[in-house]
C-alpha cells in the first residue's frame, strides 16, 4: 500500500511541476502605466438590449416614465413611436463594456461623469458597441501608487450611428512592485 501512495504523491508533484512551468495569465484591465492616449480601445463583443433588460432596470431604478415601461402609450408618441431603453441603463451598459478589458481588478474607483449626451436613443433589439480613448492621465498627488485616468466613452447602435458618449475620471492602480 505504501507504493501506491508513494507513486501518487509522486505523480502530483510532478503534475505541479508541469503546472507552474506554465506562464499564467489572468484577465485584469491596464495597470496606469499601460493606458495610452490615441488609442482608440474596441470593447467587444457587443450587447444586444432586450424588453426585459429595459423593464428590469426601470423597474429597479425606480423610474416609472411611461417612455420606458407603456407600449401603447409609447406608440402612439412620436418621433419614436415605440418604447425608448432607459437611457442611465444605457450609460451603465456603455460603461460596463468597458471593464474586462480596462480596468478589471486594476480601478479603485470612480470620480465622476461629465459631458454625458445621448444623440439618440436605442430601443429594444438594438445591440450597443463601446469604444473607448483615454484623454488624459495623470500621477495620483495624494495616493501614492495610483494614477488618475479619464477616459471618453462612445456607444455606437448595429447602424454605426452614436446613440450615447460620456466622459468617466477614475482612480486607477499603478502596477504593483512585485509586477503581479
Amino acid at each position: 500500500m505504501s507504493g501506491a501512495n508513494d507513486r501518487a504523491e509522486v505523480s502530483g508533484a510532478n503534475d505541479r511541476a508541469e503546472v507552474s512551468e506554465k506562464r499564467v495569465v489572468v484577465q485584469r484591465g491596464l495597470w496606469f502605466e499601460e493606458f495610452e492616449t490615441d488609442v482608440l480601445y474596441q470593447h467587444r463583443p457587443g450587447r444586444t438590449i432586450t424588453e426585459a433588460d429595459n423593464v428590469l432596470f426601470t423597474t429597479l431604478t425606480m423610474n416609472t416614465q411611461a417612455l420606458h415601461l407603456d407600449a401603447a402609450f409609447s406608440e402612439a408618441l412620436p418621433p419614436f413611436n415605440q418604447r425608448l431603453v432607459n437611457s442611465m441603463f444605457t450609460l451603465s451598459t456603455l460603461v460596463g463594456l468597458s471593464v474586462a478589458q480596462l480596468t478589471q481588478g486594476t480601478i479603485v474607483g470612480n470620480l465622476g461623469f461629465g459631458e454625458v449626451a445621448f444623440p439618440k436613443p436605442l430601443f429594444h433589439g438594438d445591440t450597443l458597441y463601446a469604444e473607448t480613448e483615454v484623454i488624459e492621465m495623470r500621477e495620483s498627488k495624494s495616493r501614492p501608487g495610483e494614477g488618475i485616468v479619464t477616459f471618453a466613452h462612445t456607444g455606437h447602435n448595429q447602424h454605426g450611428d452614436v446613440v450615447a458618449t460620456a466622459s468617466r475620471k477614475t482612480m486607477v492602480r499603478k502596477r504593483p512592485e512585485s509586477g503581479a
